[in-house]
């Protein structure tokens, strides 16, 4: 009888455990608390940065801490203190940055090798503190996502400079990426529009025209290079072409401008005034630069921006709310890290 020998059925070999990835969602900041002495804390960590303020030389050395720091805070309290979440003790900004990672990791937990975390360029939590928490969980490779549409000095690469200062004090670093600006991207563009269609739908009234207001920048920054204006005007008129308006209907304004150099135009509280006393008397105003709602947007923009446009003669206005944690903006942060997170997941 001829013996059979039995043959062991071969086994794939085991696939090797996914690295750790962590994705922090970053914004631009808040006080801890919206008092004199929790926005002075801020106020001197956002205008000690040289991209924001390009000269820190001894003079705005002298006019920051002698005369900003301190009349400036009191005031900007009282405005934090008018939108507050008094709920949770924090800026909108907060809440709502939070929400969109937690709704990000929800989006995404069908990759268990990938952790979600936040942070704010400026205040708390910080750069430095997630990026720590990230490593201690194992994460050996980090995608940052800038939270601004539209890239500029004083925004997106600050960001990328505090995440490399975090990163030049480590030994052993995780490979990092960085999510490149949207502001021309295809599905922000129309959850820009989706968000505008449904706002104009549920108002009482029929704006005459939409403003979009986008933060200012010194005029100066944009001559020596900066591309901000650009992706402002290119975000604007993708926007127009997706709503079927020109620029009669569909305005470019910029806002928040800070000292006495010449930002970029047109302002847009002068915008509100000048629309006023020419007979316009229904608007909206949407901000297209901003990922989520903050103090730019719920205070300047819908109350002192309102009462300008009202006290000159307009009747109805209407601040349409920021993309923030709503499913088109939340799928417009999805698309955008999972095209960023090619062959790490």
């Amino acid at each position: 009888m001829t013996s059979v020998i039995p043959i062991e059925t071969a086994r794939p070999a085991a696939q090797p455990a996914l690295p750790r990835v962590g994705v922090l969602l970053i914004n631009l900041g808040t006080p801890d608390t919206a008092d004199a002495p929790g926005v002075r804390v801020y106020l001197k960590e956002f205008l000690s940065d040289a991209r924001v303020i390009e000269d820190q030389g001894l003079i705005w050395k002298a006019v920051l801490n002698g005369i900003i720091l301190r009349s400036r805070p009191r005031t900007k309290a009282l405005d934090y203190q008018k939108i507050w979440n008094t709920e949770r003790n924090e800026s909108p900004l907060k809440t709502i940055t939070r929400s969109q990672a937690d709704k990000l990791a929800a989006a995404l937990s069908d990759h268990a090798h990938v952790t979600v975390d936040w942070a704010m360029r400026y205040g708390n939590p910080s750069i430095k503190s997630r990026i720590d928490a990230l490593i201690a969980k194992g994460c050996e490779r980090i995608l940052t996502v800038p939270l601004y549409p539209q890239y500029s000095a004083s925004t997106s690469a600050t960001v990328c400079d505090e995440v490399f200062r975090v990163l030049a004090r480590l030994r052993n670093q995780p490979t990092l990426r960085v999510t490149p600006p949207y502001y021309e991207d295809t599905a922000y563009i129309e959850a820009l529009a989706t968000s505008i269609e449904t706002h104009l739908a549920s108002l009482p009234f029929v704006p005459e025209l939409i403003v979009a207001s986008f933060h200012g920048m010194p005029k100066s920054y944009v001559e020596k290079g900066d591309p901000y204006q650009q992706h402002c005007i290119a975000t604007t008129e993708a926007l127009r072409r997706r709503l079927g308006m020109d620029e009669t209907k569909l305005l470019l304004t910029f806002q928040s401008r800070f000292g006495n150099a010449e930002w970029l135009q047109p302002y847009t509280d002068k915008t509100m005034e000048r629309l006023a006393k020419e007979g316009v008397r229904r608007i909206a105003v949407v901000t297209p630069g901003f990922s989520a709602d903050c103090l730019e947007t719920l205070e300047e923009i819908a109350q002192e921006n309102a009462e300008i446009f009202k006290h000159n003669g307009g009747e109805a206005f209407s601040a349409i709310p920021c993309l923030n944690d709503s499913e088109p903006g939340m799928e417009v942060i999805r698309a955008l890290v999972l095209r960023e997170l090619q062959g790490w997941i």
